[in-house]
């Protein structure tokens, strides 16, 4: 773990909240990655309630950085990471090339680096405590909430730790004696140790206990740093808009930051403690996991500690409640562009993006083929690299010639590099220039599209690709592609290429099970409908029905598009013939429709056609047979066929060339 300083990392790990072993772990990394038993020591010294002097020294000389299994520093980044810690994305990160740039976490707020501090202003000689008290009371209570607070303490280890104090006061009655107390505390609360000072709990209490399930009302948590300078934790706290109902300064290292929490139950509290711990940690606020229970202490204003005022720095700062804070948390870094006013850009509008495929694609934009199993798409997809490539026609387009790269998921290698060949052999166009062909084989590499994005931008940042074409995306799909949310989160991957390479992507897609012809060509691709909504180019192919037909050169295609920059384009009929799509220009493929187009009664009325004709052909052919025994009657033909006379009678019945004559069937004349 040489690249990482391990001590800051400690700040988020709370000793008190490990097992013996994983506090045993944290030594053994230390001394293994080479630092001191005091940073242990130093690092313990904060369970105050389970450390003994001298105890890590004793530890700290069993481990053996010789034994065959060994704890590493990477022990230490795994907790800090569970505590809330975060990695540097700093210059001083050296990174592979295939890792992935982590994105600017969006709730890092502030800068530490550049917190230069915001002073606390410290009651002068004319400072009233029990005000403070009454306006801090009346600030986090209301008059019937029961309110537990400590005046008495025991000292261990020079440490002043309070007792269980006392909680069967209600606000109401404390703020009452308090405004006739004539500024004696002490007659109110009790007299405390001017060297300890006193403690108060921030929720209100059921007046029988001070355990967690005392707790009436989780409505604030306890934001405390004491491992950076007072003006840090005071200017952090403002600048992170807290919803701080109260600001106390402790008297000591740290300022106490009463926050709203507005929970409903136990549940909900400890969520959103984490959640606000969490944000407070990113932004350089070391938070004291110990003071994530809602009947936890905090020092009480008014009061002095050790020649030190406990004074209330301010009340009501931040956002008003935390549903609006955390809202707030979530929006500040988005970094989504300002509104503009039409009015501004009404009298210059920018150029619209030139035309990659005219009347179909604009440079920039994304385009998806999609078409059932065999239509040819990949081949489609071929011969339009190649069309962009040489600057030529595909199909009945024109391209603007440029650069492509071709992304290929599916194919072996020497297939797809056959493939181009073959296609360009095929189209009968000299391959002049094969320089604007990249293709990146990704077969049996492929991974999904969120993690494929930013390797995809990073290959191709100075390439100036006019086009990205990505065959089949089926392969790198991430999520469930039914999930409309999911494929929203999966096609936004598109938009970020397009925008950060400044090039059109275009990819295939294939159909959903079942008929397609009645849909519509938006409504035939596979999963959510933001596939095809999603496009600013929908090109879907359907193959028409040519099975009364023969020798046809190839299968027959109807391309229709779903357009969002141009107006629609009159469907297009194509032949596929291997490995290439031609423009039927005869006008034949025209009068034919896709098989599952036909009206249902029409296809009911052929079915029962095919079914009737099946009839016909299996009651002649037993009645030739029968016909050797010189007569044929109703019961040799049941026999024959394997079924019951009433069904041969129907069967006669609806065949006009057989009649029956007392049980023997004859043919008509």
């Amino acid at each position: 773990m040489e690249n990482i300083n391990l001590i800051p990392l400690l700040d988020y790990i709370d000793p008190s909240f490990c097992t013996y072993q994983e506090w045993v772990n944290v030594g053994m990394a230390l001394k293994l990655e080479g630092y001191s038993v005091a940073d242990w020591d130093t690092w313990s010294l904060r369970d105050a309630g389970r450390y003994h002097p001298g105890e890590c020294v004793r530890k700290w000389n069993t481990f053996d950085n010789n034994a065959t299994s060994l704890v590493t520093g990477a022990t230490i980044v795994d907790m800090a990471k569970r505590g809330g810690w975060t990695s540097s994305v700093g210059p001083d990160i050296a990174y592979d090339w295939d890792d992935m740039i982590p994105e600017r976490d969006d709730q890092v707020i502030v800068d530490k680096n550049w917190v230069e501090g915001r002073e606390l202003e410290a009651p002068g000689d004319n400072w009233d405590p029990v005000k403070d008290l009454i306006k801090y009371l009346s600030t986090l209570f209301d008059s019937t909430d029961y309110v537990g607070y400590v005046t008495s303490s025991w000292e261990k280890d020079g440490k002043f730790l309070p007792n269980k104090g006392n909680y069967g006061r209600t606000a109401g009655e404390l703020i009452e004696e308090l405004t006739v107390c004539d500024g004696d505390l002490g007659a109110v609360l009790g007299d405390y140790n001017p060297k300890a000072g006193a403690w108060i709990r921030f929720n209100p209490l059921d007046g029988k206990g001070v355990r967690n399930e005392n707790v009436t009302d989780f409505r604030y948590a306890l934001v405390e740093s004491d491992s950076m300078e007072l003006e840090k934790q005071n200017e952090i706290i403002r600048q992170l808009e807290l919803p701080v109902a109260c600001l106390v300064y402790s008297g000591g290292k740290s300022v106490h930051a009463i926050v709203h929490i507005d929970a409903g139950n136990y549940e909900e509290y400890r969520k959103r403690v984490d959640y606000l711990y969490a944000i407070c940690r990113k932004n350089g606020l070391a938070i004291d996991t110990q003071n994530r229970n809602p009947s936890r202490l905090s020092r009480m204003p008014g009061i002095l500690r050790d020649g030190k005022k406990q004074f209330l720095i301010d009340t009501n700062l931040g956002k008003e409640n935390f549903r609006e804070w955390r809202e707030w948390i979530e929006a500040v870094n988005d970094d989504l562009p300002e509104p503009e006013s039409l009015k501004d850009v009404w009298n210059d509008l920018p150029p619209l993006s030139p035309s990659l495929i005219e009347g179909v694609l604009r440079k920039g934009h994304k385009m998806m083929l999609a078409g059932p199993s065999k239509a040819g798409k990949s081949f489609a997809l071929i011969e339009m690299a190649i069309a962009i490539a040489e600057g030529r026609k595909w199909l009945n387009w024109y391209c603007s010639q440029g650069r492509v790269l071709y992304v290929n998921l599916e194919l072996d290698r020497p297939s797809c590099l056959h493939r181009f060949k073959d296609v360009y052999n095929a189209l009968g166009w000299p391959a002049n220039n094969i320089a604007n062909i990249d293709i990146w084989e990704l077969r049996g590499k492929s991974i999904p599209m969120d993690k494929l994005a930013p390797k995809l931008i990073r290959r191709a940042a100075k390439k100036n690709y006019t086009a990205i074409i990505i065959d089949p995306i089926y392969k790198i799909i991430t999520g469930d592609e039914n999930s409309a949310d999911q494929m929203a989160h999966f096609c936004n991957q598109f938009d970020k290429v397009c925008t950060e390479l400044n090039c059109a992507v275009i990819y295939c897609h294939h159909h959903s099970k079942g008929a397609q012809g009645s849909k519509r060509s938006m409504d035939r691709a596979s999963g959510s409908g933001v596939f095809a909504r999603d496009a600013d180019a929908l090109l879907d192919m359907i193959q028409l029905n040519t099975s009364d037909q023969v020798g046809l050169p190839g299968t027959a295609w109807r391309i229709e598009g779903t357009l969002r920059e141009f107006e629609p384009f009159k469907p297009l009929n194509v032949w596929f013939e291997y490995p290439i799509h031609r423009v039927d220009d005869s006008g034949e493929l025209e009068k034919l429709t896709p098989d599952c187009d036909k009206d249902p009664r029409q296809k009911g009325r052929e079915t029962q056609r095919k079914r009737k004709e099946a009839k016909m052909a299996q009651l002649e052919s037993a009645y030739n047979a029968c016909l050797i025994n010189g007569k044929v009657t109703i019961s040799d033909l049941a026999e024959y066929m394997g079924i019951a006379e009433k069904t041969v009678r129907r069967y006669i019945t609806e065949i006009p060339e057989l009649e029956v004559n007392n049980s023997e069937v004859l043919k008509k004349d």
